[in-house]
């Protein structure tokens, strides 16, 4: 269940609002837990550091905890290795002799795909190195952070860049859009976007604006309702069109939403738009989205190392199993539960099905796919051919993400009503369902103080939430044969992540976890 934690039951919790009998049923004394899913326990460099969808489903699918993008950037940038590895040293070698560097990615410190700091330590790395031309390709957030907090982040990077221009550098930000409206789309849903961004970051092409926080203050002001990640595409001042000889740095560290922007830089065989032109230019990314198809090229910081997750031991035993969800949460199922790999491990036991997600507004239909993707399963798992099967529900993270409280309430309860349909069906077939989150997001939907009281606007309106959680996400076994045989051990609950999930779905089918994995949550009597 895709974004959906156990939060504190009041007014901000549109899961305790949401009519669940399903899962109220489901919540029993002994095969029940609360699992830490965000910060330490699935790798992230501290507790105040929210969990996300990536390293979420990392850990459920790995059963071990890495550390993950944004400790592994900040390691590299603490230490000097990033700045010492080749992949840099060509960007600012491009940079001394002229070329302008361009730094795209998302400018927040939402720490989920990106981090202000990482730009910053490379803005002022790449100075020191000599190169004299530096753009900011400004993605805004309010998905990670608070809504309408763009210009935050946005009066930061100016100051930092006015210290570098006050040297002698020509640094500044040449264009920008919400996150999700140009350039970061995902699992091939959206193409126009990238396209979008294309025109915007590479050809310079957009609505002119003096600034940055004038493009900001005019389209809110046009459109009131609107926050940072919908924003619209614009370009600061002249603008700064990416040419043959610049190099091109995406400083997003999280790989579904860099791939596709960084196949229109790469792929010399490319049809997903029209580029009109492809400068020639040294591209890379903060990181290695994908280690199977390797993408992109060139990158600065290497990815975590998933060594055997759970799909891979399941093949190796020659266990059928099925992966599946709509586009959105398409890749969680596979390329991260995977540990970061695409394709399967054994296509003779593995099936993996994308059922299309809608092109609309997640807060116009909250049900999303989600009883397609039931129908599929149910009648995947009757055909009788899997053991073992993982689907995600994306309602309660999608829907959530736009801060539609309403809308996220009837998400949850999309997700109820299926869990029943499919809890029906895992009765009648005699199997056993686990049920769990990879991380919060509908369980707190307005803003807190410092005291956690929930913040109000100056017509006395809750303000609207639209990150993740740092919750603790519902953990349930529901298995009708089960009787008194094992229960879940309330003592190592109390300190269990999701990654302690793997070994107990392993234990579940019948084996033995193996030695290196966060231990079973199961007790047998």
């Amino acid at each position: 269940m895709d974004g959906i934690g156990r939060g504190a039951g009041d007014e901000a919790d549109a899961v305790s609002i949401a009519s669940t009998p399903t899962l109220d049923r489901l919540w029993v004394p002994g095969a029940r837990a609360e699992l830490r899913a965000h910060g330490r326990a699935v790798g992230l460099p501290t507790e105040d550091d929210m969990g996300n969808s990536e390293v979420g489903h990392n850990a459920l699918g790995a059963g071990k905890i890495y550390a993950q993008g944004a400790k592994l950037v900040g390691r590299a940038i603490a230490s000097g290795e990033l700045f010492e590895g080749s992949v840099w040293q060509q960007v600012v070698a491009r940079g001394a002799r002229g070329g302008a560097i361009h730094f795209l990615g998302l400018l927040s410190d939402g720490n989920v795909h990106s981090h202000i700091d990482h730009l910053e330590a490379m803005l002022g790395a790449a100075a020191k190195a000599g190169c004299k031309k530096l753009y900011v390709h400004a993605l805004l957030d309010g998905r990670d952070v608070p809504p309408r907090s763009a210009l935050e982040y946005i009066e930061r990077i100016e100051r930092f860049l006015a210290g570098l221009r006050a040297s002698g550098i020509d640094a500044r930000i040449v264009s920008g859009g919400g996150r999700m409206r140009i350039t970061m789309d995902r699992y091939e849903a959206d193409w126009d976007m990238v396209e979008r961004g294309w025109h915007t970051h590479v050809l310079g092409e957009g609505r002119t604006f003096l600034s940055a926080e004038e493009a900001v203050k005019t389209l809110r002001d046009e459109n009131p309702n609107i926050i940072d990640q919908d924003l619209p595409e614009f370009i600061v001042g002249k603008g700064a069109p990416i040419e043959d000889g610049d190099a091109v740095v995406m400083f997003n560290f999280r790989g579904d939403r860099a791939i596709e922007i960084s196949r229109a830089f790469d792929d010399d065989t490319f049809d997903k738009f029209d580029r009109v032109r492809r400068p020639d230019v040294l591209y890379a990314g903060m990181m290695e989205y994908d280690g199977d198809t390797h993408i992109p090229k060139h990158f600065l910081v290497t990815p975590p190392s998933i060594e055997r997750p759970m799909g891979e031991i399941l093949a190796a035993a020659h266990i059928p199993q099925l992966a599946i969800s709509e586009t959105q949460k398409y890749g969680h199922v596979t390329y991260f539960w995977n540990g970061n790999r695409s394709g399967m491990f054994d296509d003779g036991t593995e099936t993996y099905i994308e059922i299309p997600s809608d092109r609309v507004p997640f807060e116009q239909r909250p049900w999303m796919k989600a009883a397609e993707i039931t129908d599929r399963l149910i009648a995947e798992l009757r055909t009788g051919k899997h053991r073992f099967a993982r689907v995600n529900y994306a309602n309660g993270d999608m829907v959530g993400h736009t801060g539609s409280f309403d809308a996220t309430v009837i998400a949850v309860e999309t997700v109820d009503l299926e869990l029943a349909r499919l809890a029906k069906a895992v009765e009648e077939m005699q199997g056993i369902l686990v049920v769990t989150a990879d991380h919060g997001n509908a369980d707190e939907m307005f803003q807190r103080d410092k005291h956690g009281r929930v913040m109000r606007d100056k017509h006395g309106q809750p303000v609207a939430k639209t990150s993740h959680t740092l919750n603790p996400v519902p953990f349930l076994i529901h298995d009708p044969m089960r009787g008194d045989s094992y229960e879940i051990d309330p003592e190592r609950a109390k300190t269990a992540g999701i990654a302690n999930v793997t070994a107990t779905c392993i234990e579940l089918l019948g084996f033995v976890p193996p030695d290196d994995l966060e231990s079973s949550l199961l007790r047998f009597r």
